[in-house]
């Protein structure tokens, strides 16, 4: 939870800071100065890529754009931080169940516990949770091993529902700014009781845009969701794979007693 606020409050300072940026642009200048600009540096119409973002964000209008990019990055730090929790979760499975069922060869229980215990992860975890149930009979360490497989993942699959709102939410936004642009474009229509390419060229603009920043980042979202979802499967079958070994592995010792 600590790292979701450390990550949450960097994004939360870079929008704020992209947000004042794009205030500051807006302003009227009392001096205009030509800048020199590389040829690498540049995107559409000979601006900076930078600049020509900016330029869309406030053409856009702030009010629908702003949720947008307030969506797209809670929805990064979420996922950010999901992705760090599980590269933290990951180990080498077949090294840690090789110094376990050495550990329970040469010094027993206590000692395979003792490996469990100082081993990251939630695999870890559930061969800690059913080497410590072992007294209690093989029953009892893999139902134990189950429950805490689904505690476990649970774990892993925690902010996933707020990624998934936020890749819901974009488009949505974005399409009611096209709405509300459109309406804006029949709004002048109507005013000037004439149809001109001036009058709906700006609501038109607006619908287009919000639009297109909503499914940016629905898609950039999108990404991120997939590739986390793609890693807890990942996890979660080394975790049944390993609770069947762990079974197996206490059988095994228990015949030997």
């Amino acid at each position: 939870m600590k790292k979701l606020f450390l990550i949450l409050a960097v994004t939360g300072l870079f929008s704020l800071g992209t947000v004042n940026a794009f205030a500051q642009d807006a302003a009227p200048a009392a001096q205009t100065e030509e800048v020199a600009v590389a040829n690498s540096e540049t995107d559409v119409e000979g601006q900076p890529m930078h600049q020509a973002i900016k330029q869309k964000f406030l053409e856009g209008g702030a009010g629908w754009m702003a949720p947008i990019l307030l969506c797209l990055v809670l929805g990064l730090a979420i996922a950010i931080e999901r992705i760090i929790y599980l590269n933290l979760a990951t180990i080498n499975t077949k090294k840690f169940i090789a110094k376990v069922e050495e550990a329970l060869k040469n010094g027993g229980i206590d000692a395979a516990k003792e490996v469990a215990r100082s081993t990251r992860g939630p695999i870890a975890s559930i061969y800690y949770q059913g080497l410590d149930r072992y007294e209690e009979g093989l029953d009892v360490v893999e139902k134990s091993v189950v429950s805490y497989g689904s505690v476990q993942t649970g774990q892993m699959e925690n902010g996933l529902s707020w990624i998934s709102l936020f890749i819901a939410l974009s488009p949505m936004l974005g399409f009611m700014g096209t709405v509300v642009g459109m309406v804006q474009a029949f709004d002048n229509i109507e005013a000037a009781g004439d149809v001109s390419p001036t009058l709906v060229a700006g609501g038109i603009k607006v619908a287009l845009l919000t639009t297109l920043a909503g499914l940016i980042s629905a898609v950039i979202l999108q990404v991120f969701y997939n590739y986390i979802l793609a890693k807890i499967d990942g996890l979660v079958i080394s975790m049944e794979d390993s609770s069947i070994t762990l079974v197996d592995m206490l059988t095994e010792y228990n015949k030997k007693k």
